[in-house]
């Protein structure tokens, strides 16, 4: 069975815009995705923060090609009221952050959070990983 994950919006930017130097480990836990090793899960926040920050690199259309993507290949989390007022009690110093981390813990069974801004989650009471750190923990576990 595959290790579910949540991935945070920065790593998909990562992945679909080749931002280096995270594009590469941000691909490969993409890969881990396709290879059925790891299931991905996205919040439905993430979708619009990808299409306002990607568009700017590829355009309208391209952009709209990847969200159609997303949504095949990752699952999507809702975000609801509930989640909202989660994250307003959650103590987060970045609100964006904190409405993601609510939304993750809907999800049964997550082993982790994949963020480049570890630092934002502090008061996570999930493992949190960068791109990097989730791999190379993956690799050690193999």
């Amino acid at each position: 069975m595959a290790s579910k994950v949540f991935v945070d919006s920065d790593v998909i930017i990562d992945f679909f815009t080749d931002r280096e130097p995270f594009a590469n480990p941000a691909s490969k836990i993409f890969e881990l995705n396709e290879l059925d090793k790891i299931q991905i899960y996205i919040s439905a926040v993430s979708l619009n923060n990808v299409y306002y920050i990607v568009r700017k690199y590829i355009g309208h259309n391209d952009t709209i090609k990847i969200i159609e993507e997303l949504v095949e290949i990752c699952e999507i989390i809702g975000t609801t009221k509930k989640e909202i007022v989660q994250a307003l009690k959650n103590e987060f110093k970045d609100y964006e952050d904190s409405v993601q981390y609510s939304s993750a813990l809907n999800v049964k069974g997550l082993e982790a959070i994949i963020t480049r801004n570890t630092k934002d989650y502090t008061k996570a009471k999930l493992p949190v990983f960068t791109s990097e750190s989730y791999l190379k923990a993956k690799e050690d576990a193999m």
